[in-house]
């Protein structure tokens, strides 16, 4: 029988926002392969601006864009078994969603430098994953009551 930090552990609110980021970002980086779900499709190249496929219609992607996102999938789901590793994967995966937006706003889209690569929605996106993950890595960990 499981003893009981072990049960709460499994039901920890920080590791089940850590699995659910995990296995949305491994089903968006597989849907940037699938035709239809990702449009120009034959345009997609494996870096850069140049690639105009888009996944959902919406968001540019390119082969370098969707292994990103596969990996911070594969990322999410072996931190998610910790309420540590959790929260890590939250917290540096959302800053690292930061820093990706900030470099998003700055660069020219169409310059050598958009090299994931990224559009307006894109960014925009990064931000939401950025406040959201920080927050919920941060504000869904329980600290000890102080005596």
């Amino acid at each position: 029988m499981a003893n009981h930090s072990t049960s709460v552990a499994a039901r920890s609110p920080v590791r089940t926002a850590a699995l659910v980021y995990a296995v949305v970002f491994l089903l968006v980086g597989a849907a940037g392969f699938i035709p239809g779900l990702t449009t120009n499709y034959d345009t997609m190249q494996f870096a850069g601006h140049e690639s105009d496929a888009l996944l959902l219609g919406v968001f540019q992607v390119s082969i370098l864009h969707n292994i990103v996102h596969l990996l911070y999938g594969v990322a999410g789901l072996a931190l998610a078994r910790t309420v540590n590793g959790a929260r890590l994967f939250l917290v540096v995966g959302g800053a690292t969603y930061l820093v990706l937006w900030l470099y998003g706003l700055v660069i020219g889209h169409d310059t050598a430098a958009n090299f994931v690569p990224l559009n307006n929605a894109d960014n925009w996106l990064h931000l939401f994953l950025a406040v959201t993950m920080i927050a919920l890595g941060l504000l869904l960990v329980r600290r000890p009551a102080r005596t």
